[in-house]
């Protein structure tokens, strides 16, 4: 599986933008897909996690209630609509893609997952 993300950029605080993890293959549907974020000088961090049917979602708390992920099985695509942007939300986002369940602090490790796409910008200037 390859991954691909894009849609970063440069917003306000308070606005939004939507990031987008394009996957090839055909088994991309069958994987649950994660955000991670990794700002200068500082660990990569869980964001939130989506599983293979969409039926169920996780979200760091540092993003609950402002971040939404989804997912397009027909479009091989996982979305991350995020909302309320902060600057502590800047950061290089990535995602990854992994063949095995988890569920809570387990989704969070990053070396649990199996797959990941190169990172986009995210900026939010105050």
């Amino acid at each position: 599986v390859q991954l691909q993300a894009s849609g970063g950029g440069l917003v306000q605080a308070g606005g939004s933008l939507r990031l987008s993890c394009a996957g090839s293959g055909r088994t991309f549907s069958s994987y649950a897909v994660g955000w991670f974020r990794q700002a200068p000088g500082k660990e990569r961090d869980f964001v939130s996690i989506i599983s293979w049917s969409g039926g169920s979602t996780y979200y760091a708390d540092s993003v609950k209630g402002r971040f939404t992920v989804s997912r397009d099985n027909a479009k091989n695509t996982v979305y991350l609509q995020m909302n309320s942007l902060k600057p502590e939300d800047t950061a290089v986002y990535y995602c990854a893609a992994r063949t095995d369940s988890c569920s809570g602090y387990g989704c969070s490790i990053v070396g649990s997952y199996d797959y990941w796409g190169q990172g986009t910008q995210v900026t939010v200037s105050s």
